[in-house]
């Protein structure tokens, strides 16, 4: 099935860990984007929250009845619109989740864990179930699939929504590399690193037929070093809400230097025809970098101890 409908995908200037601040953005944004037309809203990765490495984040958990979700399912309601995001979910077990929400018309169509965190956000929420494929359910005959942030990064995503979804919902908190590194150094890898942010979202839509709406923050980040308390973080989001169709090409498209905003276009919204290109078969769909390689391992093992000592 396929329908042509506006999309809008937010960026937002996010303030980390100010829920109040990040809350009004989301809905000054989120009104824009019904203002102008959009039906189908997709808000980034942690809309309520941003994410570094600020243990105060902890204390900014939710449950699915707490006011990110209540947001998701009133403005859906009021506006006729499908929205969607992720926020620091807790759940009946008392663990931590990166948890996307989707709501259309007030009533809820999906959620979804984020399968694996990310460097730091390991001190904050733990993975998914594996076996969960990320549909979320239908809304208009259309199938809707969720993916955030460095899920477009890793060949399972493709794998676990393709043939099986016709749109995908998304959003992503990433960062730039450090400001700390040398000039020179800092400006190669940086490219390289945004080139990643926007491409990766469109080698997976690519590789599973299908059109992504894409959320994103921007602004200026400041948190800490896992283990290396001295040294702070400091640094920006990548930005880069975007509209990719199911081909893979960038429809519309905002840059972290652009700010705030919205970006909207018409699209189709179905599957298409997927190439002959198979799915590769490593792990990650890009080479993530040096500086990036060493933190997922390294952020990562000393997150997951953060996160043992400090859930409850």
């Amino acid at each position: 099935m396929e329908k042509t409908v506006r999309v809008a995908a937010v960026q937002l200037d996010v303030r980390v860990g100010d829920v109040s601040a990040n809350m009004n953005g989301c809905e000054t944004l989120a009104l824009r984007a019904v203002a102008e037309g959009a039906m189908w809203i997709a808000l980034p990765e942690f809309f309520n929250t941003g994410v570094a490495f600020l243990p105060e984040l902890a204390d900014r958990v939710e449950t699915e009845d707490g006011t990110a979700a209540s947001f998701l399912r009133d403005l859906s309601a009021r506006h006729g619109v499908m929205i969607g995001g992720s926020f620091l979910c807790r759940i009946d077990d008392g663990s931590v989740r990166n948890r996307y929400l989707a709501f259309a018309d007030g009533k809820l169509v999906g959620r979804y864990d984020k399968d694996l965190p990310t460097m730091w956000e390991n001190a904050f929420y733990e993975g998914g179930d594996p076996d969960d494929t990320g549909v979320l359910g239908t809304h208009g005959g259309l199938r809707v699939g969720a993916a955030v942030c460095w899920e477009f990064m890793r060949t399972m995503t493709a794998r676990r929504l393709r043939g099986r979804v016709d749109v995908i919902m998304g959003g992503s908190c990433w960062w730039s590399l450090p400001d700390v590194l040398p000039g020179l150094i800092r400006r190669s890898w940086e490219r390289d690193n945004g080139q990643n942010a926007i491409g990766c979202v469109q080698d997976t839509a690519r590789l599973v037929g299908a059109p992504v709406i894409h959320a994103a923050h921007c602004g200026r980040v400041d948190g800490g070093f896992l283990g290396l308390p001295p040294l702070s973080y400091r640094g920006h989001f990548k930005g880069g809400a975007a509209v990719v169709d199911g081909t893979g090409r960038v429809v519309a498209f905002r840059s972290h230097e652009e700010g705030q905003g919205i970006v909207t276009a018409k699209i189709p919204l179905g599957s298409c025809p997927t190439s002959d290109e198979a799915i590769p078969q490593g792990f990650w769909l890009r080479s993530r970098g040096v500086l990036p390689t060493i933190g997922w391992h390294y952020q990562g093992w000393l997150g997951r101890l953060w996160y043992r000592r400090n859930r409850a």
